[in-house]
């Protein structure tokens, strides 16, 4: 059966002899030692690299995170591969024509005589997809689910201190088991464990902050110490709470006794007058320290959380800290765009400042677990989560999917990202699947979705559960109104994918239903918003998605079609990224991403260009996707022809102007907040204009610029840590004479770096420019690039480099420190 760290598969081989072929790393002290550094990979299948004795001389030599469906194809084909895309992919558009199989990681290190009488575990954040582990040579862990963490004991197969260890790893990434790019490999952190036998575990520790009357609040603190030794021991359990400046708020000191091999349950309530409460505006952090102290032993965690209520009403809505609050999420999957999964703590904190910085209050981490460093900066930075688990329960969605674990793992692994995350004032509901087959079968749907929900309260019972619910396209004798409230019976809060057209009339039929958009498509914003405005049992809308992501290739595209064609779901070959975001791989927004910023009062007006469709064709826009349209008044060879410009607003009226001739005024349709112009182009400056009554008040403007003249590096961070786990984003743009960004500009770069780091990944937000993907030559796309810059651990600076044939040589530099 299943303990509270682990489940796993133990079988005893007779230890071999070791041989010395690693860099050996020697660990004392530290309770918690990274050990992401100096791994032995190979990519394939091989016999006996579980062995202490197999030689691995040959194999390549890499830090983690690692994701190898980011590297080369390794046999690289003309019309076959291009770097890591091959057109032989199992997966095809759902994972971004990349590649997986097998791979096999193997690493020495050694514990300490310091460390002797410690318990020793390794704790893997996530490795993608089923995974197993063994220490010199005995298999010590099997892990089948590569969003789900694990940790291991590995003390009882470890050698004696100051004796070499081998850990091998074998990652297997095979068949139809993902409908997204999910990448391949130990992609999370991994970390040694060290303590003594008498400890406490952050994953045991809950700290409840969620009650608050006036000017106090009541946190509820409940942990486990164990004692994992044969004899009795008596020590100290101290327990401080920290405010957010740093200053002990509390403070409890409580002898106890515990005897040998046992557990002991921690339960304390305590008040903190006058709370700052964790908001998405001030998102405050206070910190609980537990130390355990006795003669000989002593351990202490440190746990981060956030004092804040949170209710739900179908009368109230949503309502953070008793103030009412619309949900204006995306949807997200885990992957970093150019650097494919690989969870390096700057890419994850950046996906949460993109996101916020574009309107964003809340994320829905579609369809799994985020990484641990993901939560940790919605809680720095004031984003709420949905966290999710699943994307299928017993059925299968693709033949090789979680769906074949399901029966035997579903408990343990939802019970691991509830133990995992309970701690983060970010997170406000529990998500136990998306677009499940049997959501609402009889009577097997009920039966899980209710051994879910208990799983989720044996450890919570403060955060809601959810679920995205989609129609019944998949049941043919089921329909929405018939079916639909077996699927929603067990939830506190109803998730709607994609049906904004059944709120009112589910709202008629069950009056107390919370619902909210837990999928939506960019298209229909306005048709949401408009809906969720006005009525408080709509809390908010999720929109698939925030972000561009892998794989699902072309989901969003919008094609030119003959009469008789048909659009396709997905994109073929070259086209690897979703397109459906908000937001591209450079970080830069795309024109519905202004459109939204109207919907959500975060902008007066925007305008966009629609060039003319081909003569006898007509424009197909999948569901996905948006209008073909542009944020450029650079049209050469258009001229005189018709152009559709959009204009986006609140106002009553808006005015369109031509080189300062007015064209027209219009009515903005309040359904849609649009207004659109038919213009023949000419070069030079479109301008829309907001009317109050007869007074022009705010406007926006294109405008046509000149030929490339010089380049422009703009770097998000130009100081940053000498440690992997930070990042500078490097924009790269291609400006005019008058140092105007060209958003037609194609031009081909060339990227190099020197200095105390490299450039790890560079590209643009295109989905189908595979040639440029990752790559130190890449085009500009709307006449930008990025450049991602990794440092190396020593104090320094790097310098960044970008040319392009015609133009003078641009540089920056960023300082490590």
């Amino acid at each position: 059966m299943m303990n509270n760290y682990f489940k796993s598969s133990v079988k005893l081989l007779a230890l071999l002899a070791l041989i010395p072929c690693f860099i050996t790393e020697n660990f004392a002290s530290e309770r918690k030692v990274s050990m992401n550094e100096n791994w032995k990979f190979y990519r394939g299948c091989i016999a006996n690299a579980e062995q202490t004795s197999f030689k691995d001389t040959q194999w390549r030599e890499l830090d983690l995170p690692h994701d190898w469906s980011m590297d080369p194809v390794p046999i690289q084909r003309e019309g076959i591969t291009i770097g890591p895309f091959s057109r032989m992919s199992v997966g095809g558009a759902d994972t971004g024509q990349t590649v997986g199989g097998e791979g096999w990681y193997r690493k020495e290190f050694t514990i300490q005589p310091e460390d002797a009488d410690k318990i020793i575990s390794l704790y893997f954040e996530g490795a993608y997809n089923q995974t197993e582990v063994w220490i010199n040579g005995q298999k010590a862990c099997f892990n089948p689910y590569g969003y789900i963490p694990f940790k291991i004991d590995i003390h009882p197969y470890c050698n004696a201190p100051g004796v070499p260890n081998i850990i091998a790893v074998k990652v297997v990434n095979e068949g139809l088991n993902s409908r997204w790019y999910a990448g391949s490999g130990i992609y999370r952190h991994v970390w040694l464990m060290k303590t003594d036998k008498v400890h406490l575990d952050e994953w045991d520790t809950f700290i409840d902050a969620s009650k608050v009357e006036g000017k106090k609040a009541t946190v509820d603190l409940h942990s486990i110490l164990h004692n994992s030794g044969k004899e009795k021991v008596t020590a100290h359990l101290k327990i401080q709470i920290f405010s957010p400046q740093g200053e002990e708020v509390y403070s409890t000191t409580q002898p106890v006794n515990i005897s040998g091999e046992t557990n002991i349950p921690i339960s304390l309530t305590f008040d903190i007058k006058k709370p700052e409460l964790w908001s998405v505006d001030s998102p405050s952090l206070y910190t609980a320290h537990l130390s355990v102290k006795s003669k000989k032993l002593s351990d202490e965690i440190t746990v981060p959380f956030g004092i804040r209520t949170v209710e739900f009403s179908a009368e109230k809505g949503f309502l953070l800290n008793g103030k009412p609050l619309k949900l204006k999420g995306g949807c997200l999957h885990h992957d970093n765009g150019l650097l494919g999964a690989v969870a390096i703590n700057r890419a994850e904190e950046r996906k949460v400042e993109l996101m916020k910085a574009n309107g964003f209050n809340a994320v829905r981490c579609s369809h799994n677990l985020p990484s641990e460093y993901f939560l940790q900066a919605c809680d720095r930075l004031g984003l709420l989560v949905i966290d999710e688990v699943f994307d299928q329960w017993q059925q299968a969605k693709r033949p090789q999917d979680y769906h074949q674990f399901f029966d035997e793992w579903s408990e343990h692994d939802i019970a691991t990202m509830v133990r995992r995350d309970r701690n983060h004032p970010s997170v406000i509901m529990w998500s136990i699947g998306n677009e499940i087959a049997e959501r609402a079968d009889e009577p097997t749907g009920e039966i899980i979705a209710r051994k879910l929900i208990a799983t989720i309260h044996k450890y919570d019972t403060s955060r809601a559960t959810t679920a995205a619910v989609n129609s019944f396209w998949d049941r043919r004798d089921f329909s929405w109104e018939k079916d639909s409230e077996r699927a929603f019976r067990n939830l506190d809060v109803s998730g709607y994918n994609y049906q904004w057209k059944e709120y009112e009339k589910d709202h008629a039929r069950f009056p107390q239903r919370i619902m909210y958009g837990s999928e939506s498509v960019p298209k229909e914003a306005a048709q949401n918003w408009n809906l969720i405005d006005k009525n408080s049992y709509l809390i908010g809308d999720f929109v698939w998605t925030a972000l561009d992501y892998l794989g699902e290739a072309g989901l969003a595209h919008t094609l030119e079609l003959a009469p008789g064609e048909h659009s396709p779901q997905f994109m073929g070959w070259p086209w690897y990224n979703a397109w459906c975001g908000d937001i591209d791989f450079c970080g830069d927004k795309k024109p519905q991403s202004y459109y939204r910023d109207i919907l959500w009062k975060r902008r007066d007006i925007s305008l966009a260009v629609q060039p003319p469709v081909a003569k006898g064709k007509r424009e197909d826009i999948n569901y996905w996707g948006w209008k073909n349209e542009f944020l450029s008044w650079n049209w050469k060879g258009y001229e005189g022809e018709t152009m559709v410009v959009h204009v986006y607003s609140r106002s009553p009226k808006v005015r369109l102007y031509l080189n300062n001739r007015l064209l027209g005024e219009k009515e903005v349709n309040l359904d849609t907040y649009t207004a659109s112009f038919e213009v023949p182009y000419e070069p030079g400056q479109l301008k829309a204009v907001n009317l109050k009554g007869k007074k022009e008040t705010t406007s926006t403007e294109l405008c046509t610029t000149g030929i490339p003249a010089m380049i422009r590096l703009t770097a998000d961070h130009t100081k940053i840590k000498a440690d992997k786990n930070d990042l500078s984003y490097v924009k790269v743009e291609i400006l005019d004479k008058n140092e105007k960004l060209i958003p037609d500009c194609s031009v081909p770069l060339e990227i190099k770096s020197a200095g105390k780091g490299s450039v790890i990944a560079a590209g643009n937000g295109s989905a189908d420019d595979m040639r440029s993907f990752r790559s130190l030559k890449p085009k500009t796309f709307r006449g930008k690039a990025i450049a991602i810059v990794q440092p190396n651990t020593e104090k320094g600076t790097i310098t960044l480099t970008v040319s392009a044939e015609g133009l003078p040589e641009a540089a920056i530099v960023i300082e490590t420190y």
